[in-house]
């Protein structure tokens, strides 16, 4: 890895690339948002709702776990790896819509 000899140039071109990443990470999120919303506006009611039912049915799922009212056949792992998607499902949303109103902020602070 090439780094600048003095620290002044080495943080400006550390600064760069974070803000380069942040620009590119704020892209995919752009992107994914795109896709969702694409399919939440799309006339076929399955595209447009897919999303939400899977989410609510992995919930379903944990909470029924909770009460005592699950298959046999789902181990702790299963369980746990519900939880995870249930998980990463609420947790892009929410960190989608953070990085979408945080991240061109974070980029014209550090283009400073």
């Amino acid at each position: 890895m090439l780094t600048p000899d003095n620290a002044e140039a080495r943080q400006r071109a550390e600064a760069e690339l974070n803000a380069a990443l942040l620009a590119r990470a704020g892209e995919l999120e752009k992107a994914a948002a795109d896709i969702i919303k694409t399919e939440a506006q799309s006339e076929h009611w399955l595209a447009a709702c897919w999303r939400p039912l899977m989410m609510i049915t992995f919930g379903i799922l944990i909470v029924l776990r909770w009460l005592g009212w699950s298959a046999p056949g789902i181990s702790e792992a299963e369980a746990l790896k519900l939880w995870n998607i249930v998980e990463i499902g609420l947790g892009g949303y929410v960190i989608g819509r953070s990085a979408e109103k945080t991240l061109p902020r974070i980029v014209e602070v550090l283009r400073r």
